[in-house]
């Protein structure tokens, strides 16, 4: 796979020199790099957002509000509104194990292990759900293996090579705001892709204004714009109750 550079929004320079060492680029090794984007992570914990996106909704595009809460431990929350008049089209919960999904549209139901396909059936993007998180959060998680740091002249590009495959990540040198990242696996098929802009800070802490997420092979992608910083929260409390949802008695399977 070629170094990443994300085209659709324009993340890098045209023209900038690639592979050199530049004056403004932060004296870093590929390791410490490695170990400053772990810190990152690591300090964003959960988040609650009133995004706007768009989205496939079963087997068809969407686009409108949906409300999304987060926090590491595989627990997740989303519900999508109607744009007609707010009420609730679809909803699902991971509890930290299991996920209870609502098709209020269709009148079905699903509910499972919380894992990648929990994801995938809300957003047809399969992510495990503390990689949604960190994903959304703007600090993708980085798996581990071999790290190799170079400078474009615009960001920083870390690529690590390891048993799960090939990663790729561009930061900006000063803030190290992600501004994109994807993993291949070993097989040179890429797993996922995700690119961010915008990043504001809420709650002392840098997040992206908007995130394109794109799923294997490119073959779906959900586009999120989180809204103001006003209403987000970071690293905020949510109590194990936020992630409970039932399923209305009597709905048969999604099919």
């Amino acid at each position: 796979m070629r170094h990443l550079v994300p085209l659709g929004w324009a993340l890098s320079c045209a023209g900038c020199p690639g592979n050199v060492s530049h004056p403004d680029a932060p004296k870093l090794t590929a390791q410490e790099a490695v170990d400053k984007l772990a810190a990152q992570r690591a300090a964003k914990t959960s988040f609650v957002a009133d995004t706007t996106m768009d989205y496939w909704l079963g087997s068809q595009r969407a686009k409108g509000e949906v409300l999304v809460m987060g926090a590491v431990g595989a627990k997740l929350r989303f519900a999508a509104l109607s744009p007609a008049g707010g009420s609730t089209m679809a909803e699902m919960a991971c509890d930290g194990t299991n996920f209870v999904y609502v098709d209020y549209q269709n009148n079905c139901q699903l509910a499972g292990p919380c894992d990648q396909r929990s994801i995938a059936q809300f957003f047809h993007i399969a992510l495990q759900p503390d990689d949604f998180i960190h994903l959304a959060l703007g600090t993708p998680p980085v798996i581990e293996g071999t790290p190799k740091l170079t400078w474009d002249g615009k960001h920083e590009n870390l690529e690590v090579t390891g048993a799960q495959g090939t990663q790729h990540v561009a930061f900006a040198p000063d803030t190290y705001d992600v501004a994109a990242s994807d993993l291949a696996g070993a097989d040179g098929k890429v797993r996922w892709s995700v690119e961010n802009r915008d990043f504001v800070a809420v709650g002392g802490q840098r997040v992206p204004g908007k995130t394109r997420f794109k799923s294997a092979a490119n073959q779906q992608d959900l586009l999120v714009d989180w809204g103001s910083a006003d209403n987000r929260k970071i690293n905020t409390a949510l109590p194990p109750e936020k992630f409970a949802l039932q399923a209305p008695a009597g709905l048969p399977n999604c099919k």
